[in-house]
């Protein structure tokens, strides 16, 4: 299936951005990091969405989405940085990669009948979250497993509304304008939280090979996800996407060398088989 597909081109482009975000993230301010990879993306997209772009097909319904989506991608990104900043990847990867399970919750709050195998998947992945989660070691991050937690769940959250919202926007608008839209947005409003802080407003010198890295590879997985909004079953990308945790531990183990014990393995087994399971 082509928007599942997608969607695993986008997981490994993110598993990798992730990795760069490990490495840059801790210690740390994130607006300044943030700011250098979202405007980068955005400046990328900018003559592609000048010379291809349809934007006759944009209605005020459709930009209206996209802004959206951007005010939440901004929140989520936030989340990923502080959650990456602080606690070990075995530990943020599979709460970020599980906001699939929130698209379940709202289409049952929406109405639609959610079957029962999708709920015990749901549950599964909980439960492997929940494992990964207590045997973290606390020492293999920079702050508490609350704390990385929360940030984590942010991120999930925030994702699972970017896409909804994007790929609702893409439905009947033009793909690279609700993408460059989406992220212009998310810049603005990095920019104006950056201006009204009091933390650096630049980042390292050392961080911005990976930033640049990090815009290219977020920029061409964002769309590639939001751009899926025109296929049959659009949330397929979405999910197929959300595995980009495991490639995140994997890279983390031979990169990073950061620990992972048996039972983590196992926690994190649960928790992708439980989203594979939902994109089924």
């Amino acid at each position: 299936m082509l928007a599942l597909s997608l969607g695993l081109c986008a997981a490994l482009a993110w598993g990798i951005h992730d990795i760069c975000v490990r490495q840059v993230a801790q210690g740390s301010a994130v607006l300044p990091l943030l700011i250098v990879m979202l405007m980068t993306g955005t400046l990328l997209l900018l003559p592609l969405a000048l010379v291809f772009g349809d934007w006759h097909e944009m209605n005020a319904i459709d930009g209206g989405l996209s802004v959206l989506s951007g005010l939440i991608y901004i929140c989520a990104c936030i989340g990923l940085y502080k959650a990456f900043g602080i606690g070990p990847v075995a530990l943020v990867a599979p709460i970020v990669g599980a906001y699939p399970i929130l698209s379940v919750g709202w289409a049952a709050a929406s109405g639609q009948i959610v079957p029962v195998d999708q709920w015990i998947a749901v549950v599964v992945v909980l439960c492997g979250v929940a494992l990964v989660s207590i045997l973290s070691d606390e020492q293999a991050g920079n702050g508490s497993r609350v704390s990385a937690v929360g940030w984590a769940v942010l991120a999930a959250v925030g994702f699972a509304g970017t896409f909804a919202t994007g790929q609702a926007a893409t439905a009947s608008g033009d793909e690279l304008p609700v993408i460059f839209i989406s992220r212009l947005t998310a810049s603005v409003v990095c920019l104006t939280l950056l201006m009204l802080a009091r933390s650096p407003k630049r980042p390292d010198r050392s961080a911005w090979p990976y930033l640049v890295l990090m815009a290219l590879l977020d920029t061409t997985a964002h769309g590639i996800v939001l751009a899926s909004g025109t296929l049959q079953r659009a949330e397929f990308a979405a999910v197929g996407a959300s595995i980009f945790g495991v490639a995140t531990i994997i890279l983390a183990r031979l990169i990073l060398r950061e620990p992972m014990r048996t039972a983590q393995w196992v926690g994190v087994a649960i928790t992708f088989s439980g989203i594979g399971y939902l994109a089924l």
